[in-house]
């Protein structure tokens, strides 16, 4: 980025001078002047009276030098400034994403499940220097996306996180955990962190929670679990139409709080319950300000001065009106 810069501005406080020596030379001109009556002035006239009228042009190129090093003293100068920032403890983060068909209740706009990629993809471009993994889990697990450094596959792949009826239906907490601990086991960033969200309990997998909560604590893995889901009741699928869809009905909101707490606490992380969108958006944030990147910034400045043309420039406008004053307006001197 370039910017202009004077590294001595107060040299502009010397402009100030020039109007006071206009005023002089026009007050010394006229003290120089004398007035003579005659009754003709026919024998005076020549033809280089235009000369005579051009010899202040003198003074003003003396002037136009003055002011060139006046400018030049300010030392007017461009900035090209560069920054580099090297991550110095970067941070891996797997998220844990729950994709059961319970995820598609819509408590959340429009549901759960859409709620939750649009909140978690601003969570990945808010991690520029981080490298990000995703999990999916239902009755089973699978790893959607290794850890990466390049967002825009983080995010591609985020995007295409739906439900479908290929994976076994449940929710099968212990086994989402266990294969994010598993992408993060031969990590070897100074922090890892898993952030873990069902809107269930675990009622299937053959793993069991706490036992993959304590090989996180093995692996040095910091766990954040959320709670997605309202309190009381929600519009949650019930059973398959004729037509493939799904057909809809109020039940009751049922997650394992207790269980995401102790995940939570064995790991020294943290649980939250969103209810909503907006409390959805306002943990991921909180989350976001308790996992800091440490970075290295790095900033390079190049000068380019402009003080030398107006040096020259100066010299210049001295030696014209030294030759005009010595040459074309000697003889009015």
């Amino acid at each position: 980025m370039q910017n202009f810069e004077y590294v001595h501005p107060q040299f502009f406080w010397l402009l100030l001078v020039l109007p006071l020596l206009v005023v002089w030379y026009i007050w010394k001109r006229r003290q120089q002047t004398a007035s003579l009556k005659i009754s003709s002035i026919k024998g005076f006239k020549t033809g280089k009276n235009w000369l005579a009228k051009l010899r202040p042009l003198l003074f003003a190129l003396r002037l136009l030098a003055l002011a060139a090093i006046i400018v030049a003293l300010a030392r007017p100068r461009n900035v090209d400034e560069s920054t580099k920032i090297k991550t110095t403890s970067g941070i891996d983060i797997v998220m844990a994403i729950d994709v059961s068909a319970s995820m598609l209740a819509r408590d959340l706009k429009p549901n759960r499940l859409e709620a939750l990629k649009k909140v978690a993809g601003r969570f990945i471009n808010a991690r520029p220097n981080d490298r990000i993994g995703l999990v999916e889990y239902a009755g089973e697990s699978f790893t959607k996306t290794p850890l990466t450094s390049d967002k825009s596959i983080a995010l591609s792949s985020l995007k295409s996180i739906r439900y479908n009826n290929i994976i076994e239906g449940g929710t099968a907490i212990g086994m989402g955990l266990a294969t994010a601990v598993n992408r993060l086991k031969e990590s070897r960033a100074k922090s890892k962190v898993i952030i873990l969200l069902t809107d269930g309990v675990n009622n299937t997998g053959f793993i069991d929670p706490k036992i993959a909560s304590e090989l996180a604590v093995e692996f040095g893995i910091k766990v954040y679990t959320i709670g997605l889901g309202t309190n009381g009741m929600a519009v949650s699928p019930i059973g398959l139409l004729q037509s493939g869809e799904f057909q809809y009905g109020n039940v009751p909101v049922e997650i394992d709080e207790e269980l995401l707490k102790e995940i939570a606490a064995t790991t020294d992380g943290k649980y939250f319950r969103a209810t909503n969108n907006t409390r959805l958006s306002e943990i991921y944030e909180e989350i976001n300000k308790l996992e800091k990147t440490e970075i290295e910034e790095f900033k390079f400045k190049s000068y380019d001065e402009k003080f030398r043309p107006l040096v020259l420039l100066a010299l210049g406008l001295l030696a014209l009106e030294w030759l005009l004053r010595y040459t074309v307006f000697r003889s009015f001197i």
